[in-house]
């Protein structure tokens, strides 16, 4: 689970094109949104797309889960690891 949640760090700083942050500057269990991180809904789009593309895992937009899925690197790398095996893609 480490490697993925380097993997993702990796994946949002390039995806979203956080050029003033590192992997290394993405606490794992910190907010994503908001008081966190700071990402808006349009960057949970474009993280969404990125996911897809690298995982083969889709989350879709009106998920009532996604709250929960979105909270930390650590809760999306859970449901990542959990939907990878079982995604068609």
């Amino acid at each position: 689970m480490v490697d993925l949640e380097r993997e993702l760090k990796e994946l949002i700083v390039e995806a979203l094109a956080l050029e003033d942050l590192t992997p290394e500057d993405i606490v794992t269990d910190d907010a994503l949104f908001r008081e966190g991180l700071g990402l808006d809904s349009i960057d949970a789009l474009e993280l969404s797309m990125a996911i897809h593309k690298r995982f083969g895992v889709r989350i879709e937009a009106d998920d009532s889960r996604n709250k929960a899925i979105f909270r930390s690197v650590r809760t999306l790398a859970a449901h990542i690891g959990a939907n990878r095996a079982s995604s068609p893609n």
